[in-house]
């Protein structure tokens, strides 16, 4: 962070793009809508065909792999198929067994006593190692006994990944169980839901080798969560995700190796829920994200000169605090600016009313914002006119956006004035995105909103322009699992990729 100053110089189809350099938007080429639903590549149980095309039955090139690399894709396929592949021969069936486990409750079977079934008989007949278990949370609430017995299993030696996935959700819970600590030396990603920690066996903890971590509806003291997260009990933890934890009001984070935090609070009443986040020391911290803007959780960043991702910020409800050493932000609003914070590249905003006033102000907090996501509805309150009032703000800074995505687009003037601005004065915008309702999109308005956006005028000529009838199905961002922390962006749409 710096002294804050001068910057340096320097209505229904599909989708359409339209390019930047085109005279005529009417002739702008219609985009191609990725298939939504792509083909799987073959499993290991489809051998691929002759590819001398001669006409004859298909070559099965997959089964003249060594075993190790066989095994090494069973272990990577899902656990049904991982299942299936078994029936093709009995080389099959001693590559599963050999492979380390895979198991998915996921992909079993619903009811809970065949789920329960299905999952002792596959423990029974794997011999181990294990690489991932994955269950639902209120198995190891409702059948501790049985969830016990399945930790225990040699089946599960050496395993890498445990997910106690939120499932039916109840206000009950249950210790964690004592069997999963037998994981500790080995555990590289870890998600635990509906379930109380205790103190004294979690000061006890150490994981010396998990790198992602995810608490959902868990219930820990203050002093509990600190220990865990703590560099001596998790010195490379990369991924932290913490879903309306309860119990401690205030954290603080000191990492040298944290590379993304996520937090979000539901509303609950009468339960302490986290309010305040400070980061003392994280200088591998490149992104912050509020997964849920129910309740605020106030953040305050002492030292994170990496931190190069943020949001979603929302002022919607109660606006939540944020604090970069003396600038505070209260919600959308820049309380007090005496440091620029550079290092954000990524920033997205979430509010019902948005206006162009709000975000030049989050600009000059932010610099060096190169892309920007408005994931509400430009208000129509305000006719965001800006020539003369930011004329200032454009002689003496640079913006340096290279990508703007704006939801709920409807080409009222306040919209168009807002994006007009960025495409008539940021240099180096290479991508505007406009999401539209479905019913709204036509070629006609298309045409007729590249016009008034002026983008004959663009000021980058390399701007592209695309509108879009397909919005993005999640609501804040593509935060779905703990290792969706490792994302660059989690705020680039790809439903449809």
């Amino acid at each position: 962070m710096e002294p804050p100053g001068r910057s340096s110089k320097r209505r229904r189809s599909d989708s359409g793009e339209l390019e930047a350099g085109e005279s005529s938007p009417v002739a702008a080429e219609a985009t191609e809508v990725p298939n939504p639903h792509p083909a799987t590549p073959p499993s290991p149980s489809s051998p691929p065909s002759d590819e001398g095309g001669g006409g004859g039955g298909g070559v099965d090139y997959i089964s003249g792999l060594p075993d190790a690399i066989l095994g090494e894709i069973i272990a990577l396929v899902s656990t049904r198929d991982a299942a299936r592949v078994q029936t093709l021969a009995s080389r099959w069936r001693h590559i599963w067994r050999a492979a380390p486990l895979n198991l998915d409750s996921r992909e079993l079977l619903d009811a809970d006593e065949a789920l329960s079934g299905a999952v002792s008989r596959i423990l029974a007949d794997h011999p181990g190692p294990g690489l991932r278990f994955c269950i639902p949370s209120h198995i190891v609430r409702d059948r501790p006994a049985a969830v016990d017995a399945w930790l225990r299993s040699p089946a599960l030696d050496s395993l890498q990944e445990l997910d106690f996935w939120l499932g039916q959700s109840c206000w009950s819970r249950r210790e964690l169980p004592a069997s999963t600590f037998r994981f500790a030396a080995t555990l590289r990603v870890a998600t635990f839901s509906e379930l109380d920690l205790l103190d004294a066996k979690v000061e006890a903890l150490h994981f010396p080798q998990l790198t992602h971590l995810a608490l959902q509806d868990v219930s820990m003291a203050k002093g509990s969560l600190h220990t865990m997260i703590s560099s001596s009990s998790c010195p490379v933890l990369e991924c932290l995700l913490l879903d309306n934890c309860y119990g401690c009001r205030r954290l603080r984070i000191s990492s040298n190796s944290l590379r993304s935090i996520a937090v979000g609070v539901d509303m609950h009443i009468g339960k302490p829920r986290l309010k305040e986040v400070t980061i003392v020391n994280a200088p591998c911290l490149e992104r912050f994200l509020h997964i849920k803007i129910d309740e605020p959780v106030n953040v305050s960043v002492i030292v994170a000169p990496k931190l190069e991702t943020l949001g979603c910020l929302n002022d919607e409800i109660d606006s939540s605090r944020l604090v970069f050493g003396t600038t505070v932000l209260q919600g959308f609003l820049v309380v007090s600016l005496t440091t620029v914070v550079r290092s954000v590249k990524i920033l997205a905003l979430k509010s019902l009313y948005i206006k162009l006033d709000t975000v030049i102000g989050l600009m000059k907090c932010f610099p060096c914002l190169e892309k920007l996501y408005i994931k509400s509805c430009i208000s129509g309150r305000a006719m965001n006119r800006w020539r003369r009032k930011h004329r200032d703000f454009i002689k003496c800074s640079d913006i340096h956006l290279k990508t703007i995505v704006l939801e709920q687009y409807r080409g009222i003037r306040s919209q168009v004035n807002f994006a007009s601005f960025f495409l008539l004065n940021a240099r180096e915008l290479e991508l505007m995105t406009l999401e539209l309702e479905s019913q709204d999109y036509s070629e006609e308005f298309v045409a007729e909103q590249h016009g008034m956006l002026q983008m004959e005028k663009r000021a980058s000529r390399g701007a592209r322009l695309h509108f879009t009838g397909k919005g993005c199905q999640r609501f804040l961002m593509h935060v779905k699992h703990i290792r969706d922390l490792s994302i660059t962006d989690p705020f680039e749409c790809r439903c449809y990729n």
